[in-house]
Order: structure tokens, then C-alpha cells, then sequence
């Protein structure tokens, strides 16, 4: 996503090595042991747990040149009583955008494992949704030194594709480790929900998108530059509106939209 500790902080060890993925299925379920999750039950209209989450707030365009001021108004960020949270991209009064953007910074900071949500992600020209994660020692250590894996996002004028990345020192920015996964019959993926995961092991980070793999990074695809991968990282949520990448909105973008979250798990891989 980015192109510009009361420690609830879970390390789950990976101990198998690292393996090549195509458009194959992932490790069976029998080999991933659940080890932390937010199912987003409650109350409809009440705040995600704040012992999970925090609320990253602010209008600065956040290095794309994006649109939206991140709030923790439950405006723009909360549960639907359904189960869901649901993060709210929103045109107001005024004119100007909001948005929500949720982190784990120093509360859920795997390291290794299968991290997984469970999204219907909002549609519409200059809309970019995107579930994502970046290196603990961030802000100390910056971007892109810090890692970024990018484990879905989306753009609105390619409804049926969804991305995947790496951003770390010599390939970040317009230039990361990436690769694009196509609706098998080309729908949207903003029709219904779809299951997003990264399988992380010690040198290898394999992308799938409802259970099928479709790419595989290791350290030696880096170029000899450094794999920042070994190291806990955060996870984040959020819907931005506008940027270098997305483009922005234009006539045929209805708001508001919703990123409706049905949950995010993190699993160790036996």
C-alpha cells in the first residue's frame, strides 16, 4: 500500500521450508493451527476492539497524494452486528473524503505463519481498498526499509484483479516484487466476499485468493538486495480514496462505499 505493547504479539514459527507455488491449491487446513483472530462479533455500531486495533488518523495524502482524512469516527470504521467490520470511504458536505485505516502496530505483530481475511472489498474508478502489513521496527527503521507485504489490494478501474507484493530496499515504490491474480470467470471481486492469505515462512511468502496460490517470493528473487521478511510484522486495513496508482474519482464513482470484513486470522504452519 504504501508507495510513498500491553503485547499481544504473536510469533508462530515456521517449520516446513519453503515451498513453490503456482496456480495450485494451498497447505491443507489439517497443517494450519489457529493461533489469534478477530471475528468482529458485536454490537452494530460499536468500535473494533481497541486491544486489537488502533485507528491511524490524518489527511497528509500518506505519500500516494491520496484524497481521504483518516478518522476514528465510527462513521467510517465499525462492527455491522452481522459479524463484519466495516471500514467506510465516504464524500462529505464540504466536499472532501473520509476514510479509516486500522493497524495492529505493537498489539498483533505475527512473524511467519498464514495471516488471512475473509473481504468484500468496495468498487468504484479511484477507490483502492487494500489488507497489508509492514515491519514492526517501523517508523524507527523507515519505508521501505521496514518491509511492506501487501497481501490483497485493489484498484477500482481493474474491479476483476486483485494484487500482491513486496516492498523492501532496492524494490519498492513502482518497482516492487509483485504479481496479479484475475477472477477466474472475471467478475468483480466487490460481488461477494473472497478469502485473501499469505503462507510466510523464513525466506518465502506465498500469495492465494480463496485457497489458490498463484505466487511465490523468496529471498533469492530480490536481486541481491536485502529480504526484510524475518521479523514480526503488522497488519493493517484500510480503503484510501485516490493516489498516484488508483487515479481518482471521477463521474461514475458512487459513495459511500464499504470494505466489509468478515475476519482476519493468523495461523502457524505445522
Amino acid at each position: 500500500m504504501h508507495r510513498a505493547l500491553f503485547m499481544a504479539v504473536i510469533t508462530a514459527a515456521a517449520l516446513l521450508s519453503p515451498t513453490t507455488a503456482s496456480a495450485s491449491t494451498t497447505e491443507s487446513d489439517m497443517r494450519a493451527t489457529l493461533v489469534w483472530s478477530d471475528e468482529f462479533n458485536g454490537a452494530a455500531g460499536s468500535a473494533p476492539n481497541p486491544a486489537n486495533w488502533n485507528h491511524e488518523t490524518g489527511d497528509h495524502g500518506w505519500g500516494n497524494n491520496e484524497l481521504q482524512n483518516y478518522t476514528d469516527s465510527r462513521a467510517n470504521s465499525a462492527l455491522d452486528g452481522n459479524g463484519h467490520l466495516v471500514i467506510t470511504a465516504r464524500q462529505e458536505a464540504h466536499g472532501g473524503y473520509t476514510s479509516a485505516r486500522l493497524t495492529t502496530q505493537n498489539k498483533v505483530q505475527p512473524q511467519y505463519g498464514r495471516v488471512e481475511a475473509r473481504i468484500q472489498i468496495p468498487r468504484g474508478q479511484g477507490i483502492w481498498p487494500a489488507f497489508w502489513m509492514l515491519g514492526s521496527n517501523f517508523p524507527n527503521t523507515p519505508w521501505p526499509d521496514s518491509g511492506e507485504i501487501d497481501i490483497m489490494e485493489n484498484i477500482g478501474r481493474e474491479p476483476h484483479l486483485v494484487h500482491g507484493s513486496l516492498h523492501g530496499p532496492g524494490y519498492f515504490g513502482g518497482n516492487p516484487l509483485t504479481g496479479s491474480y484475475m477472477h477466474p470467470q472475471g467478475w468483480s471481486f466487490a460481488d461477494t466476499f473472497h478469502t485473501f492469505a499469505v503462507d510466510w515462512r523464513p525466506g518465502s511468502i506465498t500469495w492465494s485468493v480463496n485457497g489458490v496460490a498463484y505466487q511465490t517470493y523468496t529471498a533469492a528473487d530480490t536481486g541481491g538486495n536485502p529480504w526484510v521478511f524475518d521479523q514480526p510484522f503488522f497488519m493493517i486495513l484500510n480503503v484510501a480514496v485516490g493516489g498516484d496508482w488508483p487515479g481518482y474519482p471521477d463521474g461514475t464513482t458512487q459513495l459511500p462505499q464499504e470494505m466489509r470484513v468478515d475476519y482476519v486470522r493468523v495461523y502457524s504452519l505445522d
